[in-house]
């Protein structure tokens, strides 16, 4: 037995690394507006009569208002228990959380694209990076609005997409347009 206590892999931490925490706000925002909604729901309901109406204990709308303010309010809770990070150390990317960690080095990427997701906007920002290992089919997807100061987050994965090969990704309604050109050069041949 050493007197030293155990390092769990929260404790370890990378050295000359960078952490960006996985932004909460807005399940905070979700889990306040239904209770909110609840409150003002079950007030305004208890303090008018509608005889038409059903009680307040047996009302569908009430349980449904519930339903949905506890499934925010639980997310919530099992995100903020989950606590995701993004680690980016000198070598490599660590996607973190409670319970593992994968460790991707920049020496693994095949291809990195940092560029804007025009379908999708998270908390303001179009901005995406989307990059391939090396014998792995899927993409990983980094939508930097979801992570705590965005702004630096996104300028540390330019400064390693600068030494790694990039790729041009053509906008869904230019692969559409090509595949209806290809498509109708069929059709006439």
């Amino acid at each position: 037995m050493s007197g030293a206590p155990e390092e769990t892999h929260q404790q370890r931490a990378i050295p000359d690394s960078q952490e960006f925490k996985y932004r909460l706000d807005f399940y905070y925002q979700q889990a306040l507006v239904y209770l909110i909604t609840l409150i003002i729901y079950t007030s305004i309901r208890g303090t008018i009569a509608w005889n038409h109406l059903p009680a307040l204990g047996s009302d569908p709308i009430l349980y449904i208002i519930a339903l949905f303010a506890l499934n925010a309010i639980v997310t919530l809770i099992l995100n903020k228990i989950r606590d995701r990070k993004l680690i980016i150390a000198p070598d490599r990317l660590v996607f973190h959380h409670k319970y593992n960690n994968r460790e991707i080095e920049f020496a693994n990427i095949e291809w990195m694209y940092v560029g804007r997701e025009r379908m999708v906007q998270t908390a303001g920002k179009y901005q995406v990076v989307v990059f391939k290992i090396l014998k792995r089919r899927r993409l990983f997807r980094i939508r930097i609005g979801r992570y705590e100061r965005a702004d630096e987050l996104l300028n540390e994965l330019r400064r390693i997409a600068e030494g790694v090969p990039k790729i041009k990704r053509t906008p869904l309604r230019m692969k559409m347009a090509q595949l209806g050109k290809s498509g109708l050069r069929e059709r006439i041949s």
